[in-house]
């Protein structure tokens, strides 16, 4: 059970977490200080970095945490689903309760505004970009162990995630300059370009 210290904390965090999205998606990343934050909030800036190394951590923090709900999503896949099919599913059915991750600490709509930050800001973007390599080696990890493969030996689980990867980065580009930036554009956009994957791969591309 969490203590009252425990809670104090956490909402602390979850404070300064809001208060800093907010600001970003204000008043721009670049023009919001850590004094900023630490004063919207009322505490001091030696506070904000008891939580936080940096705006860049603040401002990439949902998607931590959504990352890591995907990869305990990916561990939990039924073994006889093959490797792609696993990420397709677990990406698919976690949007299913994504909302509920996301909601325990800001509302969604913020979130989605401040994905479209992150790729408005080039400082953002690149850390977003550099993480997701990061990312993928630990997804190639998982799926090497649900396989029974070394991964320093077969290459099939890095080729499987960079695949992968590569149509989420795709997904992420199209929505954020999109018109309609909902949830449900995020995922229906998910879904088509995952469910192309195997056609644009191995089928023809001409018209007759």
């Amino acid at each position: 059970m969490e203590t009252l210290r425990e809670r104090k904390k956490q909402r602390t965090r979850e404070a300064l977490l809001r208060t800093a999205l907010e600001l970003f998606t204000t008043q721009g990343y670049e023009h919001t200080t850590v004094d900023d934050i630490a004063a919207a909030v009322d505490v001091s800036q030696r506070t904000f970095f008891r939580y936080f190394a940096g705006k860049e951590e603040a401002a990439l923090a949902l998607q931590d945490m959504t990352v890591s709900h995907f990869l305990e999503a990916v561990r939990e896949r039924p073994p006889h689903e093959a490797p792609m099919e696993a990420l397709r599913q677990a990406v698919l059915e976690g949007w299913d309760t994504l909302n509920e991750v996301i909601q325990s600490v800001v509302p969604v709509e913020l979130y989605l505004r401040m994905y479209q930050v992150i790729e408005s800001t080039p400082v953002l973007l690149a850390a977003h970009l550099r993480r997701s390599v990061e990312i993928e080696e630990a997804i190639a990890r998982i799926l090497a162990e649900r396989e029974g493969v070394d991964l320093d030996t077969d290459p099939r689980p890095r080729l499987a995630v960079a695949l992968f990867g590569g149509v989420m980065r795709l997904t992420e580009r199209q929505w954020s300059s999109g018109e309609d930036v909902s949830l449900d554009a995020m995922r229906a956009l998910t879904v088509s370009h995952l469910e192309q994957v195997g056609p644009a791969l191995s089928e023809s591309w001409r018209t007759r």
